[in-house]
């Protein structure tokens, strides 16, 4: 009887310290694993910005959210990037539905309303066709750098300025919307982006 409660104190000890390991670990990893995932988010958001563009630390300051939403995308955050306390670039987070799922954007305006770049930052689009648009690669959202609102939004085969991306028309233009959104977004809040105090 001696045998079995001592063999049953150590299964329950043996058992206790295995749940006090794996919590530890847990808590330990998850720690690292929210540390490294915000780290990739700040890269992706701020990749859209050209090296030594700005010198200030855009995501720590996020701008007033915005009130009225676009017909066919969403704002989640804007951000400010300054260079020597002056603006450079406004970042907008955006999310507009693809073919297959939600596409979330970064997309970068320059002061005088160009778009500098776009970034994907989430999609769930088919694998080898619309989830190329983030392939470096591919470099489809690459024909937008520079442009601007008053430009044709739209593609080519809808008499518009842009290459749709190869089989994948849908995700295409929804890309192409949430991009002209985006722009007109911060032609309408211009003064407010640039000169507005961000959160405290």
């Amino acid at each position: 009887m001696n045998s079995l409660a001592r063999n049953a104190g150590l299964l329950l000890l043996t058992g206790a310290l295995a749940a006090s390991a794996t919590l530890a670990l847990r808590q330990w990893t998850g720690n690292a694993i929210a540390s490294a995932e915000k780290q990739l988010q700040s890269r992706q958001r701020l990749a859209v910005l050209p090296e030594g563009s700005y010198d200030n630390q855009p995501l720590d300051t996020p701008l007033p959210r915005p009130a009225a939403q676009r017909p066919n995308s969403r704002i989640l955050a804007a951000y400010r990037a300054t260079r020597g306390g002056e603006p450079t670039a406004i970042i907008l987070i955006t999310k507009t539905q693809g073919y297959a799922g939600p596409i979330v954007l970064s997309i970068a305006i320059g002061t005088d309303g160009r778009l500098i770049g776009s970034q994907v930052v989430e999609q769930q689009e088919t694998p080898g066709l619309g989830a190329r648009l983030g392939n470096p690669q591919v470099h489809w959202l690459g024909q937008f750098a520079n442009r601007q609102l008053s430009d044709h939004w739209a593609l080519k085969r809808d008499h518009g300025d842009f290459d749709q991306l190869a089989g994948a028309t849908a995700t295409s233009r929804a890309v192409i919307t949430a991009l002209q959104e985006g722009l007109s977004y911060f032609d309408e809040q211009r003064n407010m982006l640039l000169e507005g105090s961000p959160h405290e």
